[in-house]
């Protein structure tokens, strides 16, 4: 095979992407996999030499220490290898249908996320067009838009649920409420900012094709809005999956990763914690990523270079 021209640039190898990426990602993971595995040695030695004493073993290593604060039924600090052991045993050995499956508790908690972001998103959407174009709406809503974040959604949760339970709405809709709540703010702020994002010169040409309110919101207001839309809907669905959660833990709820956590400080199940608080994020990061894939497809379809 002829040799390659010394004139022709070579393209970057396929694997040098991942590599930039993915390197400082793993390096950072590998970091706090060290440091938690240490933390938990630190946190449960008294534990374990406790359970020595009992146990009348006088002659233990530190190799005996480190191996039993990784392998307590009730650590105070679970070790990584027991909450990804927690993990597989109920996310893929657990029946879905049952109620010690995580994949059925996450489902619960999704169900109640992704209908508050939709609603959520809808709400923000309104009120920013409705600020932009109405100036009374600016000066009315804006504001109480901003104080209504400045309430701990601790202390707005259980009031929010008593109030819609004694209407009748329990369930899913209150969930969902609070995820609203939660999820609007970071979309209605980026939508105004980029509603309001193109300059004089264009809202000029504009005014000079003499084109309306809503052909202007449409030809250029909104496509200018699209990159802090999204920006703010990925900010709006991990803060709504906080929500669903948040709002599972004053109902006493049964099923959702809320009440996993529940049950878990319950009975002292710390591990059981851990792993619903590690799926939580990994559903959170999931969610993330497909806010991130709709903003490129739709990106791609308006045009952008890849």
């Amino acid at each position: 095979m002829a040799a390659a021209s010394p004139g022709i640039a070579r393209g970057p190898a396929p694997w040098r992407p991942v590599l930039h990426h993915g390197l400082p990602v793993a390096v950072v993971g590998l970091g706090l996999i060290i440091v938690w595995y240490a933390a938990a040695v630190w946190l449960n030695a008294d534990l374990q030499i406790d359970a020595f004493d009992r146990a009348g073993t006088a002659d233990w290593s530190v190799a005996d220490l480190v191996a039993g604060t990784w392998a307590q039924d009730r650590p105070l600090l679970p070790a990584p290898h027991q909450v990804l052991d927690e993990l597989w045993r109920t996310v893929f050995e657990t029946k879905i249908t049952s109620k010690r499956s995580l994949v059925y508790h996450g489902w619960v908690t999704l169900s109640s996320t992704l209908v508050g972001f939709g609603a959520g998103t809808l709400l923000g959407i309104v009120l920013a067009i409705g600020i932009v174009h109405v100036k009374a709406l600016e000066k009315s809503l804006m504001p109480w838009i901003i104080a209504s974040q400045t309430i701990p959604i601790l202390a707005i949760a259980p009031m929010v649920i008593v109030v819609l339970g004694a209407i009748g709405l329990k369930g899913l809709i209150p969930k969902s409420a609070i995820s609203t709540y939660l999820c609007f703010f970071p979309i209605a702020i980026g939508m105004v900012k980029g509603l309001r994002a193109p300059d004089l010169l264009q809202m000029d040409l504009m005014r000079t094709y003499s084109a309306s309110a809503r052909q202007t919101l449409v030809k250029l207001r909104w496509p200018t809005a699209l990159p802090f839309l999204f920006a703010g809907l990925k900010v709006a669905i991990s803060i709504s999956l906080v929500g669903a959660i948040i709002a599972e833990l004053p109902t006493g709820a049964q099923a959702g990763l809320g009440a996993r956590l529940l049950a878990g400080s319950y009975y002292g199940q710390t591990i059981q914690i851990w792993s619903a608080l590690v799926a939580a994020a990994v559903l959170a990061a999931v969610l993330v990523a497909l806010v991130g894939l709709a903003e490129k497809l739709v990106a791609r379809a308006m045009g952008a270079r890849p």
